[in-house]
Parts: structure tokens; sequence; C-alpha cells
């Protein structure tokens, strides 16, 4: 009788020991795996904001609220290089002279193969060539999986949600706006289901998005991520 109340005493000992153990550790790995996640997902936000300013640069339109349209865009977009070999001095620019007018004057010579004039402006070492390069090659590493930008890392198939807006609430032009955003569902259900509830309490109780996202479409805010 006396052994077995021992050996009970002894398992609720290493129980209760293991629920407190858990009690401390339980938060710390759950930090620890989704500062691990996190990572990966800010670095894939990152790029998926670094092509939407160049879909706005080049289009000279809205940000695209559609991350298989913005992909094709980056597979198949060209971006302009101009090699300049010269510039224009003081007294050129006090003349009255610009690039612009330096380039006709020069694509006139060629075409007519009279110098006297770029000679006489100057513009015997000035040049302005154009080049276009991939839009992919120049903005992400050689190998880039550009397929992989719209899928959420640890989100199991998941995609970013993506939205646009305009903002016209100040006087000048509008300004287009965009948000790319994954909750903390997507990429920490199972890690640890109690700390997930706890943190996205905390979130909302500090009226905070509950996951990580990048730009705004309700203020403006530079493209920012949540997380800088």
């Amino acid at each position: 009788m006396k052994k077995g109340l021992n050996l009970l005493l002894l398992v609720t000992i290493i129980g209760l020991g293991y629920i407190c153990y858990r009690s401390i550790m339980g938060p710390i790995e759950f930090a620890e795996e989704r500062s691990f996640r996190e990572k990966a997902i800010i670095a894939r936000l990152i790029d998926i904001r670094t092509a939407q300013v160049e879909y706005r640069n080049i289009t000279k339109a809205g940000y695209s609220d559609n991350l298989d349209s913005l992909i094709e865009f980056v597979k198949t977009a060209q971006m302009p290089i101009v090699l300049k070999e010269g510039e224009l001095d003081d007294a050129q620019l006090e003349r009255g002279l610009t690039e612009k007018k330096a380039m006709e004057i020069i694509a006139k010579a060629q075409k007519t193969n009279n110098w006297k004039e770029v000679e006489k402006e100057g513009l015997k070492n000035f040049r302005r060539d154009t080049s276009w390069i991939a839009l992919l090659d120049t903005l992400y590493p050689q190998g880039y999986q550009i397929d992989s930008l719209a899928f959420v890392p640890f989100g199991n198939g998941a995609k970013f949600e993506v939205a646009t807006s305009v903002d016209t609430t100040k006087a000048g032009s509008p300004q287009y706006l965009f948000e790319a955003r994954t909750p903390y569902e997507v990429y920490l259900t199972g890690v640890n289901d109690q700390e997930l509830k706890n943190l996205i309490s905390d979130m909302k109780k500090m009226g905070r998005y509950c996951g990580l996202k990048v730009g705004d479409v309700e203020m403006p805010n530079n493209n920012a991520g949540n997380w800088e």
C-alpha cells in the first residue's frame, strides 16, 4: 500500500514538474520558432515590395492587386539603363544647352554625317546610350525563384493577401497605396495554439494587425513593414 502511494506521489511530482517546465519553456520555444519563421516571411514581403515599386515606376500606374500578374510582370519586363559619358559644363548650360538638346544635335550629326555643330558646342565626347536589361535579373539574385513570391513561407501553400487603394485626401496628385499581408494563423498554427491565442489577443488590445504586413491601404506609410 505504502509502495503504491509512493509511486503515485512520484508520478504526481514528475507530472507537476513537467507542467512547470512547459509553462516556462512553452513561451520561449514559441517565440524562437516565431522569430525563425518571420525572418523568411519578412524577406518575402520585402521582395514583394521591391517588385511593386518597380511595377509602379515602369507602368506609371498604381500598384498591382494581383500577385500572379505582378510575377508575370517581373518575368517579362525590361528596365532601361542609361550609359553616360561626359557632362555639360557651366558655359554650355548658360548657353541654354540641355542634355535633350545635346542628344538632338548629336543625332542630327549622325544622320547627316555633318559634325560641325557637335564640335562647335563641345559635344565631341558627350554620349547617352540606353540599353535594356531584364527586370528579374536587376531586382533579385541569379537563380531567384520568382514563382515563389506569392507564397507564405511555412504557410502550407497559402498565398499572401494583397490589396491596393488610392488616397485622394490631400491636395495634388492622388497617392497610390498597396498592402501585402499574412495573418499569424497562416504560419503559426500548430506551433503552440495557446501562445498563438495569447499573441493575437495582445495585438488586438494594442489595435495592431495580427500578423505581418508591408504597406498600408488606409494610411500612407511609405510602404513600410509593420516590423520596421
